[in-house]
């Protein structure tokens, strides 16, 4: 990178993360003064437009990339009309020995005065919860699911290439289109439709009016410069922001700054905390970049400088802080933009260029947490590209994980796309699944597949909370045989399955009806089309997603129960749950038996491998096809982020070893330190899931560094990845380190603050994570041999 770059980089590096109370009392100004007075899309976009018009700009003094969420770099806004902090949670967040953020005296005297006493009680969280049965509450708060959207708006969503082919100009003339379509005679809904129509043509004119507020401060600017070269850059900048987004790009430089001003769009209308992104980036600018070269206005280094410096840009925005308990528990800034390289064309052909390579260069080169990175590997790209990858993996960042972008396409044909939108998508946030530009893909919470487990060894009744959670499907003293015990599980999956579903529907109406987001929707097809939000069902896909977690642990304990209890009969099931009960005090001897004379899931062992594939499809069952209220369908995932941390914390000692406590398998990995044979075993172990029956699943792997070294240890990982996705699967991700430097950098941090790990589906600084998390990546089998 060049000097600009470093210095941008180290100062976006070095900041320390921020709340700003400037949007939560500008919203609260507006809506003050409006509420009542217009439509609610209406009044959304009003909103948004006073937000564009009065929040502060800024433009850094190296900067060729400009826009910002917060007044500043590193400083995050709040969104006080979805969740409105208390002054405990802001002092929480201030004090957190981890991953703190700076609350100035005055956003907490802003929050104490003008945000708590208008948002409390009209936030969706406060409107929503009340309206909840005590059933889901009790679910809620034992740790058997947890729910995304009383934390943050429906956002998880990736833009397409009609972001470089357009200017909001051309969206406002669709908009013009269909509003002059409407027909108020014959159609119930065109009252409805004008006015979310009209919500998008004042989104789309709040946007535009953005961006020309950055021409103007770059003029000022550069009126006041007395460098000749800033003076030019900046000038340059005033041109780039008064032609995008309203206009179409025209070479490559605009386009990065276009799609810069729809990301802050999108997130400073909502809190979109899940991954807006460009999707296939390589894709997206490879058109200008040939174009430009062609012509002598670019060259290879000019196009590496502003792309390191439209990466800094992501750098600098830590995702919105969580409220409640999760303001203590929440350990990370990233958030989750996920940039896709490679894969396919919407023809089906081979979609890596010289844009992908020049990509992976700026990856190895910034080396920061975000965005994040993946490539989508296809069968049709050549062996250079996934070694070109495997170089930046070796490095030990944790990224770019790695997609089977043809399991991919299947996946989306599963759930009814169309071939050509399928190709167009990819994947998001940790591992998810969607066609990019098209489609409202919203996560909707995870689901502790393990503490289900514990319910059913105990009736339904939870030992934790001391409640009766779930319906009476038996004292298991009673069963006889292992399908038995599976039945009365597989019981319990469904009604808590039906309880989550049922939350969601009052979450997903409740956003539908107060809290539409009306630029989102200009840019996702079909919105303008039938003049529906993008909360509402105007996408043209409309899927929710419920993440199961635990399955490796989940498939240890049956296997143990099955082979202990049932078949070798070394244990009875009623000494079983009184162990379990003491967290095996003077139970150590049966502990070890569990722990270390079973067959376990990661290990290519048929007989443990059946009965993963038997929880998976009875998690399958009871969610997926289900319909959702925006038209679409419940589909499922296999990840945790880092929910499988605390699902093991409130989750008490299980059948396959764990102590109470403990953290529970992480995505569809083996349980820490259970996969013993090696990485082809884990790789076969979790082909046998059927993958195109999900939306994502995640495997973490952790190398020793000296598996890799050299050209040899490049070829071992391509043929790795190439034979694991020749089995159908969807992802996998790596972590290259000692395990040594994990334990030195746990007992003295500050020598390793630029330690960087896989965690879930994202990279983050080792040193910010909890203790447990640490731990719980120390104790992933560390792999030194194919």
């Amino acid at each position: 990178m060049n000097e600009r770059v470093r210095r941008l980089r180290e100062q976006s590096v070095q900041a320390r993360p921020r709340i700003s109370a400037e949007r939560a009392q500008l919203l609260t100004q507006f809506y003050r003064a409006n509420e009542g007075k217009h439509s609610v899309p209406v009044l959304r976009a009003m909103a948004f437009r006073y937000l564009c018009e009065h929040k502060t700009i800024y433009i850094g003094e190296e900067e060729l990339i400009v826009g910002e969420r917060g007044p500043q770099p590193s400083v995050t806004p709040t969104f006080p009309e979805l969740t409105c902090h208390s002054i405990e949670d802001l002092q929480i967040l201030n004090s957190r020995e981890k991953t703190s953020y700076g609350v100035p005296p005055e956003a907490i005297n802003a929050y104490r005065d003008e945000v708590i006493p208008y948002w409390r009680g009209r936030s969706i969280r406060d409107r929503v919860f009340p309206l909840l049965p005590d059933s889901w509450h009790d679910a809620y708060e034992a740790g058997v699911f947890t729910e995304f959207m009383e934390q943050r708006a429906p956002g998880h969503t990736v833009a397409d290439g009609k972001l470089y082919t357009k200017g909001l100009v051309d969206f406002q003339r669709e908009i013009s289109e269909s509003l002059s379509c409407l027909d108020y005679l014959n159609d119930t809904e065109a009252f409805e439709k004008r006015e979310q129509l009209t919500a998008m043509t004042i989104a789309a004119d709040a946007a535009i009016l953005f961006a020309k507020r950055h021409a103007v401060l770059a003029r000022e600017l550069a009126e006041q410069s007395t460098d000749p070269t800033r003076k030019a850059e900046l000038e340059r900048i005033a041109t780039v922001c008064d032609h995008v987004p309203e206009n179409a790009p025209r070479n490559f430089y605009e386009a990065l700054q276009a799609y810069w001003f729809y990301h802050l769009g999108v997130i400073t209308e909502l809190n979109g905390w899940d991954s807006f992104n460009p999707g296939h980036l390589d894709h997206h600018l490879w058109p200008f970049y040939q174009r430009e070269l062609a012509s002598g206005t670019l060259d290879r280094d000019s196009a590496k400088e502003l792309l390191e410096c439209w990466w800094v840009k992501f750098n600098n925005h830590p995702a919105p802080p969580k409220v409640g308990v999760t303001a203590a528990e929440s350990g990370t800034y990233t958030d989750f933009a996920n940039i896709n390289l490679g894969g396919i064309r919407r023809d089906g052909s081979d979609a890596v260029n010289d844009v992908s390579y020049l990509l992976l260069e700026v990856i190895d080169e910034m080396h920061v947490l975000q965005p994040s990175n993946n490539i989508q590997l296809s069968r049709k790209n050549p062996d250079r590209f996934v070694k070109a990858a495997a170089k930046v993996i070796r490095k030990g960042y944790g990224f770019p994980s790695v997609f089977n972008a043809d399991g991919v396409v299947e996946q989306l044909l599963r759930q009814g796309k169309s071939v050509e939108d399928a190709r167009e998508g990819g994947t998001s946030g940790c591992v998810e699944s969607g066609a990019f530009g098209k489609e409202a893909y919203v996560l909707t919470g995870y689901f502790n597949l393990v503490k289900i487990l514990e319910l059913t060894l105990h009736n339904g009744f939870d030992p934790r909370t001391k409640k009766q959670l779930g319906p009476t499907t038996g004292d298991p003293r009673s069963f006889t045989t292992f399908d038995e015990l599976f039945s009365a599980w597989q019981q319990q999956v469904d009604h808590f399955a039906e309880l989550k579903l049922k939350g969601n529907y009052i979450f997903e109406q409740m956003y539908a009806r107060n809290a539409p987001a009306p630029f989102l929707s200009v840019i996702t097809d079909d919105c303008i089309r039938k003049g529906k939000d993008y909360n509402a069902g105007g996408a043209r896909y409309n899927t929710s997603y419920i993440q199961g977690v635990g399955i490796g642990s989940l498939s240890d304990c049956f296997a143990a129960i099955d082979m202990h209890v049932y078949q070798n009969q070394t244990v009875s099931m009623d000494e079983l749950l009184a162990q379990l009960s003491r967290d095996f005090d003077g139970g150590e001897k049966l502990r070890q038996t569990l722990l270390n004379k079973t067959p376990k899931y990661g290990n290519d062992c048929d007989e443990v491998d059946r009965i993963m594939v038997r929880c998976f499809d009875a998690f399958f069952q009871s969610i997926d096809g289900r319909p959702n209220s925006r038209g679409g369908e419940y589909h499922i995932d296999m990840l945790p982020t880092t929910c499988h941390v605390y699902f093991g914390a409130v989750t008490g000692a299980s059948p396959d070893g764990r102590r109470a406590g403990m953290p529970l398998s992480e995505g569809i990995s083996p349980v820490q330190g259970a996969d013993r044979i090696g990485p082809t075993a884990v790789f076969k172990s979790a082909a046998k899931m059927d993958h195109v029956k999900t939306g994502g699943t995640l495997l973490n792997m952790k190398f020793s560094p000296d598996l890799l070294k050299g050209d040899q240890g490049i070829e071992h990982m391509t043929h790795l990845i190439r034979s694991y996705f020749k089995m159908d699967s969807h992802h996998v991700q790596f972590n290259v380190v000692d395990v040594e430097l994990l334990r030195k950098a746990q007992a003295n941090p500050e020598s390793h603050r630029d330690l960087i790990v896989r965690v879930a589906g994202y990279s983050d600084y080792f040193c910010d994570l909890s203790k447990a998390l640490q731990d719980e990546i120390i104790a992933r089998t560390e792999h030194e041999s194919f």
